[in-house]
């Protein structure tokens, strides 16, 4: 059996040839490369020299809302007829803030009911999850709600950033979920919300914006936190310091 942070390692180079010619990779549930989800490093992402702040972004709704179709046109400017993921595919998007830049890992969970029960494994070390419905399937938007009951089984509360994302609404005459709908539910939620069209690419771009400057603000206090953590340590060990000294 493979190591599994061997595994890591060639879903990471992988990503890496994305770049330059992204293809989705698919894992199929219950074998050796599904369980690299599992070998994500906990706790916040560190780039490495010179390199961008790394950030896992998992995909999640039901079948068909158009999870893939989002990635697709993300990551490529495309759009297609695509088959149902199996399992889970693998993107990867190098984005540029101003003077800033972070990678992301974007993983694109199956959203049939069958493969329902292992989507968890690849919720381990994400960083910010994307909920998807139908706007033409009020079906999908319930199915929404649900798999945010599963993201907060496995996170603490505002560990992760979330944004609830209606699809399709360029089938906005077949509309079944209103624009209020959804962003009342998001901000009963404290969730961040938008609707899209992977179609058209209507707000694509933008969605993935908006988590990304969500993320770099994050660990920008969370840096901040650390550093005044540090210099309140300092001055309370300082005194003690001189104190010693005083008493040689």
């Amino acid at each position: 059996m493979l190591n599994s942070d061997l595994l890591l390692s060639l879903s990471r180079l992988q990503g890496s040839l994305d770049l330059l010619n992204p293809q989705a990779v698919n894992f199929l549930p219950g074998s050796q490369l599904a369980f690299q989800a599992m070998a994500q490093a906990d706790g916040p992402p560190h780039p490495g020299a010179g390199q961008p702040c790394v950030f896992k972004l998992v995909l999640l709704g039901s079948g068909s809302v158009g999870k893939s179709s989002l990635a697709l046109r993300y990551v490529k400017n495309d759009f297609k007829s695509i088959l149902p993921t199996v399992g889970c595919a693998f993107f990867t998007k190098v984005v540029e803030l101003g003077a800033t830049s972070l990678k992301f890992e974007i993983w694109d969970t199956a959203g049939q009911e069958k493969y329902h029960s292992v989507c968890h494994l690849y919720f381990r070390g994400a960083n910010a999850a994307l909920l998807v419905y139908d706007i033409t399937s009020k079906d999908s938007f319930c199915k929404a709600q649900q798999w945010l009951k599963d993201l907060e089984r496995e996170f603490l509360p505002g560990e992760v950033v979330v944004m609830l994302v209606g699809n399709k609404t360029d089938l906005s005459e077949e509309r079944e979920v209103t624009f209020e709908e959804g962003k009342e539910f998001a901000e009963s939620q404290s969730l961040l919300f938008m609707e899209t069209s992977a179609r058209l690419n209507h707000q694509v771009t933008e969605v993935f914006s908006a988590i990304a400057r969500e993320l770099l603000q994050r660990a920008e206090r969370k840096e901040d936190q650390t550093r005044r953590g540090d210099a309140r340590l300092a001055l309370n060990q300082g005194p003690t310091g001189r104190a010693k000294c005083c008493a040689r």
